[in-house]
């Protein structure tokens, strides 16, 4: 028998999900649409815009690839710190577009830029992410962005552990610390216990992410 506590955040769960399902379930037929048609240079576009929200917020991220989209195939580092410095559109105006051209770099080299082919090529989608999240030259991601990018992108299955959803999961004795998981092995096991947790209150586990997203933001975002 579960207490009052976490009844009651069940029971918002549920409501939220009610409240926003047709948002919530249009946002992911719009991730899977990049998947289905988006061009090699929107899963870049996609994967900078995770790389900008790391550590920062998804309208900070919009901001940032508004700002430096010219620049995102060719620009250089201090081409796009100048642009996002002058948009005002980020608090990590020389740190980022360092991430940004170590990555593009690297992608360059190893696939051509060819994200779409790269992606297809593993079997396993866990493997797919360890990939994003454990390669040297891939920056700024870890394992909650990789997640972030490849749900962006209309690839199901995959958890984004921020603080919010987080918060939701401490409230919920789901998991003992609010503290986004640090290593593979933890965020595994965090995401593991959202799909059981999915599972048993009766929610789509792709759907269950925006809505505990959304419960602590207010909006059905990316």
């Amino acid at each position: 028998m579960r207490p009052n506590r976490e009844l009651v955040v069940i029971e918002s769960i549920r409501a939220t999900h009610k409240a926003r399902e047709n948002d919530i379930r249009k946002r992911l037929d719009e991730f899977r649409e990049v998947w289905r048609k988006g061009s090699d240079a929107r899963l870049w576009e996609e994967l900078v815009f995770c790389i900008f929200t790391a550590g920062a917020s998804a309208r900070m991220g919009f901001r940032a690839i508004e700002a430096i989209r010219p620049l995102l195939m060719d620009g250089n580092r201090e081409e796009m710190t100048l642009a996002l410095q002058r948009a005002g559109a980020h608090r990590f105006p020389v740190e980022r577009p360092g991430y940004i051209v170590v990555t593009r770099s690297y992608l360059r080299e190893h696939c051509d830029m060819g994200l779409r082919k790269k992606l297809q090529s593993f079997a396993d989608p866990m493997e797919r992410r360890d990939w994003l999240a454990q390669e040297k030259q891939v920056k700024g991601l870890g394992y909650k962005e990789s997640s972030h990018f490849l749900r962006n992108i209309g690839l199901s299955g995959y958890a984004i552990l921020d603080k919010h959803v987080m918060n939701c999961l401490m409230d919920l004795k789901v998991v003992e610390t609010p503290k986004p998981p640090s290593n593979r092995t933890r965020y595994l096991e965090t995401e593991e216990r959202l799909r059981f947790f999915a599972r048993d209150i009766g929610i789509d586990f792709d759907e269950l992410d925006l809505v505990l997203w959304s419960m602590k933001t207010g909006e059905v975002l990316k």
